[in-house]
């Protein structure tokens, strides 16, 4: 049974990976036939051959079924000819409403279209939609605030689910296919916008606005109170009142998965609730006469984490913790002794059958991962001793299992993780799990002030600890390949062996791969740029052998979030770039700037050039030229008599970079208008000639005029521009004159990479991560 599981997962696994789904005369047949199969292979199990060809039928029934799922979800879709069209719409506030500064974010659910078009009547159930209520009055504001379970009519602009595609980073797309989001959008300001009911009963709308009103009195209780977001993220499962500062110290930590309704709090709500309830029936004679205790006490922990699972809004890794917890219940229910492992395996089939996107999260594999650590090492503990330094023991042996463990997944998916975590996590986990989580939840269903007044005076004291242990520097180096990450696995596998088992340091050496991998780099003489994908804005990454150059730091998306966080020091980190020799901030517009903050904070930066006189720093200038490891690097506007004549526009001051090597060359223009293409053709024809060329100010009409065109003669023009940007851009007429080109875009092409070696090559990352959910 436990390798035809693990064979179901691993064709549910591979289906994940796809550029396409199998045709449905194969899907069909796999799922009619292998159940049939099975049985019959079952009974011969004994012959190896049988085995394998069963293992092989059960990853053919896990990718069949997977691909059944798929096709069904991928039928609700968008209509191509709808996106930015206005279209309306009613509906309900299906998930608790997420505020931001003037607007909020909310999952809605269309239960009508008010129009005759026959696309518009096939719009995805479930979309994603956003109101910017603007800087109207606040009295106008909050009658419109939108409230869970209510019915609205909407004028909406949808476009399909689109996110940024980058190496090592965040997969939005597939984040929202697998919760069923399958548009997004926003609400037409100064268009209908009509509450039709305060209230849609049905189960799962009441679930939401009963968390909706726990959040409501979290607020009301401690208006100002610092950490009161996380109180409610405890309790509710609510993490939008968490600040961007106060993430940064749990990632610094390693506590981040305790600052949410995770597994543990989950399971410790169940065995608290096992436990009472478990103690009280033994009290009654009638009880157990006609329930034996122990089943009462099963019944009621699964009961309590039911409840706490749909008060943190039955989130996905909650979900997969409810599921696990259903196997070991229902195997304890039955009397049944199935073992750790034929339990922790049951759970991945439940999940995997409801839900067989799940491996495309992280917290997938780490949970999982978390939970068969303990097992195996408990497993591996011989005899049973008793005291407290026994308990000290056990204790510290759980830790270090579980550090160590997940250390090659953390390594793999987020390139750091943090020396302090098994320090931190002693205290905060105990005082998190079993005094701050109780007393959140307590007060959600109890709402007695002090109880909150408690719980906040904790997690301060707390906070106050992580704070200290956050000056403590993270591990961070770049990403492994997978094969080096198994190999780790293995190693975490021999390491935590029994004591007694020879050889177990051998365990440490399988790990060291993993821990010092090196960054892949150009070789001397070459050079790769990046050119990353941050919607409407611009961030080059430019590496050579030795060095690595930002141009520009992308967009600032909101008060706590920018592209320097999200995007580009993810992106430096896996690629192993732990310094910047050169950073150049072009001009001063958000979506060129707005994350220099970010990256300035991250990482050290040698040598900083910008057209912007309060960035401390050099100003850019023309003329200014250096030599990287065989690279020539030249700027070639603005000129120094620019920064003295004030300039009609923050463009006309970007920085012009030039990249050159033995091969050919790269010019990167940021927002350059018409006037300054003109200034640069009159000055240094000869130095726009190039193989590649960033188009000026991603495509607008007011650049890329046809005489500039003509002189640079790009083999490879890149448009940097975001899905369907307001600009419009890259304008029609202004890629028509890019024709004698090849045009590469980020909002369809993703990142895109050019290698200066003995050729020059382009290739775009969408191309290279094809999956089957994007669009």
């Amino acid at each position: 049974m436990r390798i035809n599981i693990l064979a179901f997962a691993i064709g549910v696994g591979f289906l994940q990976t796809r550029e396409s789904l199998p045709g449905w005369p194969l899907v069909l047949a796999v799922l009619v036939s292998a159940p049939l199969l099975l049985p019959w292979l079952g009974r011969r199990r004994q012959q190896p051959v049988l085995r394998v060809l069963s293992a092989l039928a059960c990853a053919l029934l896990g990718v069949a079924w997977a691909a059944l799922l798929a096709g069904q979800r991928l039928q609700d879709r968008l209509p191509e000819e709808l996106e930015g069209r206005d279209l309306q719409v009613v509906g309900v506030v299906a998930a608790l409403p997420h505020r931001f500064e003037r607007g909020e974010r909310f999952e809605f659910e269309i239960e009508s279209v008010e129009s005759n078009d026959e696309p518009a009547a096939r719009l995805p159930r479930r979309i994603m939609l956003s109101w910017y209520h603007g800087r109207q009055d606040d009295e106008w504001r909050e009658a419109l605030v939108v409230r869970a379970a209510e019915r609205w009519r909407f004028t909406v602009r949808l476009k399909r689910p689109h996110g940024n595609a980058n190496p090592h980073g965040f997969d939005y797309e597939a984040w929202l296919f697998e919760r069923g989001v399958r548009a997004t959008g926003y609400v037409r300001p100064r268009a209908v916008a009509q509450r039709l009911d305060d209230f849609v009963l049905t189960p799962a709308y009441a679930v939401e606005r009963l968390r909706e009103r726990i959040r409501s009195s979290f607020l009301a209780v401690l208006p100002e109170a610092p950490y009161v977001g996380i109180l409610a993220a405890l309790a509710i499962g609510d993490q939008q009142a968490i600040s961007a500062e106060q993430w940064r110290l749990f990632r610094q930590t390693g506590v981040t998965h305790l600052m949410s309704i995770s597994g543990l709090h989950v399971t410790m709500v169940a065995g608290l609730f096992a436990a009472l309830i478990g103690r009280l029936w033994r009290r009654s004679e009638r009880l157990m006469l006609w329930l034996p205790a122990p089943k009462a006490a099963i019944a009621a922990g699964w009961l309590a984490a039911c409840g706490y699972s749909l008060l943190a809004g039955f989130a996905v890794p909650t979900q997969r913790t409810l599921y696990m917890l259903s196997v070991v219940a229902l195997a304890l229910w039955s009397g049944r002794n199935l073992g750790a492992s034929r339990s922790l395996l049951l759970a991945l089939l439940l999940v995997l059958l409801l839900d067989p996107w799940a491996v495309l999260s992280p917290g997938f594999w780490l949970s999982f991962a978390a939970v068969g650590l303990l097992f195996f090492a408990g497993s591996t503990r011989l005899g049973v001793e008793r005291g407290w330094r026994a308990a000290i023991a056990r204790w510290g042996a759980t830790q270090w299992a579980v550090t160590v463990g997940t250390l090659p997944l953390l390594l793999l998916l987020f390139q750091q993780f943090s020396l302090v975590s098994p320090l931190a996590n002693a205290l905060a986990i105990p005082v998190v799990s079993f005094l701050i989580a109780p007393l959140a939840l307590l007060f959600a269903i109890v709402p007695w002030p002090p109880l909150l007044y408690v719980g906040h005076w904790l997690l301060a004291a707390l906070m106050d600890f992580l704070d200290l242990l956050a000056r403590w520097p993270l591990w961070q180096q770049p990403a492994p390949p997978l094969a080096a990450t198994l190999v780790a696995l293995l190693g975490v596998v021999w390491l935590l062996l029994p004591r007694g088992f020879p050889a177990r340091w051998l365990g440490l050496c399988l790990l060291l791969p993993a821990l010092f991998w090196p960054a892949a780099r150009p070789a001397p003489g070459d050079a790769w740029v990046d050119v990353l994908d941050v919607g409407q804005g611009l961030a080059v990454v430019v590496r050579t052998a030795e060095h690595a150059l930002l141009y520009d730091t992308g967009p600032l998306y909101s008060a706590e979030s920018d592209a320097g966080q999200r995007i580009v020091v993810p992106y430096l980190r896996a690629t192993g770039v732990d310094r910047l020799d050169a950073l150049i901030i072009t001009h001063r517009d958000k979506d060129h700037s707005g994350g220099v903050a970010a990256v300035q904070e991250a990482l050290p930066i040698a040598r900083t050039l910008s057209s912007l006189p309060e960035l401390p720093g050099e100003r850019c200038v023309a003329g200014q030229a250096w030599e990287w490891d065989g690279v020539r690097f030249a700027v070639l506007h603005p000129q120094a008599d620019d920064y003295r004549r004030k300039a009609a526009k923050t463009n006309n001051m970007s920085c012009v970079l030039r990249v050159e090597n033995a091969t050919g060359s790269v010019l990167l223009t940021s927002d350059i208008e018409a006037r300054d293409e003109q200034a640069l053709l009159a000055r240094a024809p000869a130095l726009l000639r190039s193989e590649v060329l960033l188009a000026p100010h991603h495509g607008s009409a007011t650049s890329s005029t046809a005489e500039f065109v003509a002189a640079v003669g790009a083999r490879e023009v890149i448009f940097p521009v975001g899905y369907r940007n307001r600009f419009r851009h890259p304008r029609p007429e202004v890629v028509e004159r890019y024709a004698a080109s090849r045009r590469w875009r980020s909002d369809s092409d993703g990142a895109i990479r050019i290698k200066l070696a003995d050729t020059i090559t382009v290739s775009a990352y969408r191309a290279e991560y094809r999956r089957y959910w994007q669009e």
